[in-house]
């Protein structure tokens, strides 16, 4: 294995591997015209400043941006907005049945219990809403950068 195949494979194992850890989408440039590793270096910062400008994406933010918020889905107010409906329902209920403070009870508990599980599907609909937004920028920095090496004569995977 020659020098410049050991420094494309180095080269694009670390451009695939953020500081966290996890696996970046980057394409990766093959030189297909005899460069070296020094002017792949170059072209490839010409070409990560120019897609950042033209896209308007800046993978460097997008990578720190901090995750949907996690834990007991408490926004909103599904669960209050779920007991109000549960205790009137349920007091008309209990009316009928001959006691309307025990039915707005058990209605004021059902309704905060629908209304936690609709918060929880909030929160996975903005959670899935967010990681696809957040996918489409990155493909679009992504063909922005690729088009800029493949036109600096790169070889694009």
């Amino acid at each position: 294995m020659n020098t410049l195949t050991k420094y494309c494979i180095v080269a694009s194992l670390a451009a695939s591997i953020s500081l966290d850890g996890s696996a970046q989408s980057r394409p990766i440039a093959y030189p297909a015209r005899g460069q070296s590793p020094q002017k792949q270096q170059q072209d490839e910062g010409a070409c990560y400043s120019w897609a950042k400008s033209n896209t308007g994406v800046d993978p460097a933010a997008v990578a720190n941006a901090p995750p949907p918020p996690s834990g007991p889905a408490v926004g909103g107010g599904e669960r209050v907005q779920g007991a109000a409906r549960g205790a009137a329902g349920g007091a008309v209920i209990g009316a009928i049945a001959g006691d309307a403070g025990k039915g707005a009870a058990i209605g004021a508990a059902t309704g905060t219990a629908v209304g936690g599980s609709r918060a929880r599907q909030n929160r996975r609909a903005t959670a899935a809403s967010s990681q696809a937004q957040t996918q489409g920028a990155m493909d679009t920095f992504n063909r922005a950068f690729g088009a800029c090496m493949e036109g600096r004569g790169y070889t694009i995977r």
